[in-house]
C-alpha cells in the first residue's frame, strides 16, 4: 500500500467536508424534493420546468449548505 500523498489538518471549520456533504444531500434529497413539488405546479413547457427546476434547486442548495456549515462548525467540530 503506497503512503498517503495528501492530508488535511484542518483548523475550524472543514470547508472540503461541507462542500461534499452540501452536493451530496442536495443532490439526493433535493431533486426528490424538487419533482415533489413539481406535482403542484403547472409547467407546460421544457423551459418553465427547467426554471422551475433551478429556483426551488437554488433555494434548496443554500438552505443546505447553511445547514452542512452549521453542523460543521457546532457539531461536528466540537
Amino acid at each position: 500500500m503506497p503512503e498517503r500523498v495528501e492530508t488535511t489538518d484542518p483548523d475550524g471549520v472543514d470547508y472540503g467536508w461541507v462542500m461534499q456533504a452540501t452536493f451530496v444531500v442536495t443532490v439526493t434529497l433535493g431533486s426528490v424534493l424538487v419533482a415533489a413539488l413539481s406535482a403542484f405546479v403547472v409547467l407546460p413547457t421544457w423551459a418553465a420546468r427547467a426554471s422551475f427546476a433551478i429556483r426551488v434547486g437554488a433555494v434548496i442548495w443554500i438552505v443546505t449548505a447553511v445547514g452542512a456549515y452549521y453542523y460543521e462548525k457546532n457539531v461536528r467540530a466540537a
